[in-house]
Formats: C-alpha cells, sequence, structure tokens
C-alpha cells in the first residue's frame, strides 16, 4: 500500500527511471518540485520541452549539439585530421574538460557487446569509416571505456582501420592520481607499464 497520492506516487515512480536514482533520491526530488513555485516549475518543464526540441545530434561527428555541424566541427581552430573516438557524448565533455585535445570527435553513441546484442552495425561505425574515405585524417584516438565492450570495440576499430594507413593509437591507461599500487589490479597495472612515457 502506497502512503502517497496517485499523482505523487507517479511522480516519484517517474524519478525512479531516470539513473542512478533509487526510491528515497525520487522522494526527496518529488518533493523538492512541489515545493518549488509555480514559475520555478514552469521554468523547469520549459528547459527541459526546450532541449528536447532544440537538440540533435551533429551530422558529422554525432555529438549533442543546437546546431549542426556542432561548434567544435564547425571551429576553424580544430584540427580536423585528428580524430578521436569516443563512446558517449559526456565522454566528449570530459575529454574537453582537459584543454589539451585539439582535434575532432567521433561519437559511436555505444560499444561492440555481443552479450548486449549490440553489433558494429548498432553503433556509428559506418559513419566513422566514410568520414575516413576523404583522405585527410591522419590518426585515430581510440579513447572507449577501458572496459571488455570498450577494448573490444578498439581492438576492431584498429583492425579496419589500420589498414588504410591511417595511424590508430589508444588513450592511454593506468594508475588515477591519488591511487595506491597495492590495491591496483593487475591488468591496470600491466596497462600503466605499457603506458609509460619518458619524463
Amino acid at each position: 500500500m502506497s502512503y502517497y497520492s496517485p499523482s505523487i506516487e507517479k511522480l516519484i515512480e517517474n524519478f525512479e527511471k531516470l539513473p542512478s536514482i533509487g526510491h528515497k533520491t525520487a522522494i526527496r526530488l518529488a518533493f523538492h518540485m512541489l515545493d518549488l513555485d509555480q514559475e520555478r516549475t514552469q521554468e523547469f518543464i520549459d528547459s527541459i520541452v526546450e532541449a528536447k526540441k532544440n537538440l540533435k545530434y551533429c551530422s558529422k561527428c554525432y555529438n549533442i549539439s543546437d546546431t549542426d555541424p556542432c561548434p567544435i566541427c564547425s571551429s576553424p581552430k580544430r584540427d580536423a585530421s585528428v580524430i578521436c573516438v569516443v563512446e558517449d557524448v559526456r565522454d566528449v565533455i570530459a575529454m574537453e574538460r582537459t584543454h589539451e585535445f585539439k582535434g575532432v570527435y567521433h561519437v559511436l553513441h555505444g560499444s561492440i557487446s555481443p552479450m548486449n546484442g549490440i553489433g558494429p552495425d548498432d553503433i556509428k561505425i559506418k559513419e566513422l569509416l566514410a568520414r575516413l574515405s576523404d583522405n585527410n585524417v591522419k590518426e585515430i584516438i581510440l579513447a572507449t571505456n577501458p572496459r571488455v565492450e570498450g577494448e573490444a570495440t578498439a581492438i576492431y576499430l584498429s583492425k579496419i582501420i589500420k589498414p588504410l594507413g591511417i595511424k590508430v593509437t589508444r588513450i592511454a591507461q593506468g594508475i588515477p592520481v591519488g591511487g595506491d599500487l597495492e590495491y591496483t589490479d593487475e591488468v591496470t597495472l600491466s596497462q600503466a607499464l605499457e603506458g609509460r612515457r619518458e619524463l
């Protein structure tokens, strides 16, 4: 038996459908929304509607943007000969926060995962290969996540891109800043050794 009215219960259920939101957090969010005045509530609703209406995928890199092409692809300051391949739109944001990468991106919108029924045709690999056909690309940086699926995707992409004569690199992986060697697993330590560089 629910202690809440049907309207509140429905609001809680909808918050629970969001990623990483448990029941208690959903209750807090629902009551926070109910405590907002009408103007703030409408502002929140409008921001969701506006984002859903205005955002689209960039036809070049498949990043999410208000414009097509996105600001990164259309910037003359970016090096279009270097493409960093990531799994998700949020990965672009993470890379951009470093202020280190000056190339462009390609968002796969997933990774190869046979266990989940996701093959190469289910993510934006064909679109990436189409971008390589103009012979202007010199390097592909594979920045897929260091999980089994991300590694499988990186290996697959490397096998199909290398024969095209394009340099394929993988971002280094290893011990995070602040991490202790004694608590680091063997695979991460091996990758850290392989990815070492001269100081």
